[in-house]
């Protein structure tokens, strides 16, 4: 926790509040959790927001070879120690539950785009910006002949068509009624 740079190891550290949590499509199914900590005497204390999310297997193929770690939470926090440097340092993977978990601490560079404040130029741009680092990533773990095998699934058809590779599209489909799903179960226990 960045909370407790420059703080003396006697500091008290106390768990504030915590609650099951749903941010976005990629929490439905998952075990994910907001924590609130207070780090230091009431009239020194400082806040920290925690993420705690359970950590699936990537939908994205890879090579037996590559240098990323099999469980998911370490997997996770590698990729976005790569990806993110100072995200990566802010987090570590654990094991609860029976669960692989990334725990991470929440900044206010961390909150994500709100698209629907962007022109629809602009949320292209964004988009594309944001496939080609994560597809970036994903091809950094495969041997050249899979990466080249991914590359020519994902051309094939590039043109004004939805068609898309089946490990593609199964993965959008399934989290769209995941999300779907959620909504509604949300509606039924809340709403009704």
């Amino acid at each position: 926790m960045t909370s407790l740079k420059g703080r003396s190891y006697d500091d008290h550290v106390q768990l504030l509040d915590s609650a099951y949590w749903v941010k976005g499509c990629s929490s439905l199914g998952l075990l994910r959790y907001a924590v609130l900590m207070g780090v230091g005497d009431e009239d020194d204390q400082e806040f920290c927001l925690l993420d705690i999310k359970e950590a699936v297997a990537a939908a994205a193929p890879r090579t037996a070879r590559a240098r990323m770690p099999r469980d998911n939470g370490k997997r996770v926090m590698e990729g976005a120690r790569h990806l993110s440097p100072g995200l990566g340092s802010r987090m570590v993977a654990v094991r609860m539950l029976d669960h692989s978990f990334f725990i991470r601490e929440l900044l206010p560079q961390d909150m994500k785009l709100e698209l629907d404040e962007l022109t629809q130029q602009e949320a292209m741009q964004a988009a594309a910006y944001l496939a080609k680092v994560v597809g970036i990533a994903h091809a950094r773990q495969m041997d050249l002949a899979t990466r080249a095998a991914w590359i020519r699934d994902l051309q094939t058809n590039r043109s004004q068509t939805l068609d898309a590779p089946s490990w593609l599209w199964s993965s959008v489909v399934q989290l769209v009624g995941s999300h779907e799903q959620g909504y509604l179960e949300h509606c039924r226990r809340y709403a009704l």
